[in-house]
């Protein structure tokens, strides 16, 4: 049999994205037999070096992948930890007459926020109250509305990009105003203060709306409490929730990822209520056969929506920790479950599994711009029992200003141990022994 005629045999698999998060993705389809075709807009992606087939494509151009995906005729698209693929993903396939893992319309509401929080209001999961504005009027009147203490994002970004807490109370300048203020008239005081909050209105607010494709801005209700994400896998519309993991963030304003655990150390109850709101949240989704990564806050009203993806986590939760801490392969799971098969989600361990972000305080320099002049990893961190993997993603000469995304982050490090504990402990200690040295300029 001719060559050409082997390949046009050959299933194919489309594969939206080929960062280094996707690469866990590409490797089961090749090791499943699928000719591997790879779309990304970036043509040194690394995930090209593994496809048979590379197209340099924007993930978020709908028609264009359409129009590539009637060329190549894959059995099957998919996308692993990107959020505005998913969209592309359900687009096309539905295009093609594939089988429903999450219909188009679906698919808008796993990725755009305020369709998101609509339909999760329309069927009673819990969230917290929230405007989506899509001028600059509608904002300001919804921070007066959740008295200027409330979350700012954009609808339809991810890794915390455009993400900020909005709180008069934050911000120094607002006491020293108040102070200043002791010896005007209440009119002027009024007045005074009302400037100072446009002023910080008007900052978040374009610093929020620049980072929104779709120009709308959400503002929600601040929640208190711990955070954490649920990994799932839904099969029949059915959720099998494979794991729960504790996040820690950065201090407000911001709120970028410095650190996962699993599994949870929170107790028994909470997590069963996690359970049962995460669960709830998927099928209000309308999620089939896909993973799900659903991020919910815990209140003192319980568990509330942070946020819920109808796709793997990113952060190497799914592709390292999962793996590491339960024994589940939970990439090669949502490949197989794309092909139509019913995946092994058995767990063959308890164990527990970190990561740690390596990252620039935000405190320093006052979030002044500066170069790194070195990141100093000591040699026997490498060897180390328990450390699984350190890498880096920056080095000497990139510019740094703070940590207010996840792409401010210079690296990062997976722990393993007998409890979470441990591996965080362990995480921990590694962190201490990295040194990174910024200049700032000025």
């Amino acid at each position: 049999m001719e060559r050409s005629e082997v390949e046009e045999m050959q299933k194919k698999m489309m594969i939206l994205g080929a960062s280094e998060l996707q690469v866990p993705a590409i490797k089961k389809a090749k090791e499943l037999g699928y000719q591997v075709i790879c779309v990304d807009y970036n043509e040194k992606a690394v995930g090209f070096e593994l496809a048979d087939i590379k197209l340099v494509v924007s993930t978020l151009d709908q028609e264009e992948v359409y129009r590539q995906a009637l060329i190549y005729r894959p059995d099957v698209v998919i996308t692993s930890t990107s959020d505005g693929p998913v969209r592309t993903a359900a687009y096309v396939n539905e295009k093609l007459g594939k089988r429903p893992d999450l219909s188009y319309e679906n698919a808008l509401c796993a990725t755009i926020k305020s369709r998101m929080r609509d339909r999760l209001k329309e069927c009673g999961v819990p969230i917290p109250e929230y405007y989506a504005a899509t001028d600059y009027a509608a904002f300001s009147e919804a921070v007066d509305k959740l008295d200027g203490n409330c979350i700012v994002k954009p609808a339809d970004n991810a890794g915390s990009r455009g993400v900020v807490h909005l709180d008069y109370k934050l911000y120094q300048g607002g006491h020293e105003i108040q102070l200043e203020c002791e010896t005007f008239s209440r009119e002027e005081r009024a007045a005074r203060l009302a400037a100072y909050h446009r002023e910080i209105k008007d900052k978040i607010y374009r610093y929020s709306r620049e980072n929104a494709r779709n120009g709308t801005v959400m503002v929600e209700e601040y929640m208190h409490g711990p955070e954490v994400s649920v990994e799932i896998m839904v099969t029949a519309g059915e959720p099998h929730i494979l794991t729960i993991t504790d996040k820690y963030i950065t201090p407000p304003p911001y709120f970028v990822e410095l650190a996962h655990c699993e599994p949870s150390g929170l107790d028994a109850e909470t997590q069963e209520q996690i359970r049962k709101v995460a669960a709830q949240a998927v099928r209000a989704v309308g999620i089939e056969n896909a993973p799900a990564h659903v991020e919910i806050k815990v209140t003192e009203e319980g568990p509330k929506i942070v946020e819920l993806a109808a796709r793997l986590g990113g952060d190497f939760i799914t592709s390292r920790l999962v793996p590491l801490s339960t024994g589940i392969d939970m990439v090669g799971a949502s490949v197989l479950l794309a092909t139509g098969e019913t995946p092994d989600l058995t767990p063959k361990w308890n164990r527990g599994a970190a990561i740690h972000f390596i990252s620039v305080s935000n405190e320093t320099g006052d979030g002044q711009e500066g170069v790194i002049s070195g990141i100093t990893v000591p040699d026997a961190l490498y060897g180390l029992a328990g450390v699984e993997e350190i890498s880096l993603y920056k080095r000497a000469g990139d510019r740094v200003q703070g940590t207010h995304s996840s792409n401010d982050r210079l690296g990062h490090v997976i722990t393993t141990g007998e409890t979470p504990e441990q591996a965080m402990e362990l995480g921990k200690q590694v962190m201490a022994q990295i040194g990174v040295e910024i200049t700032y300029e000025g």
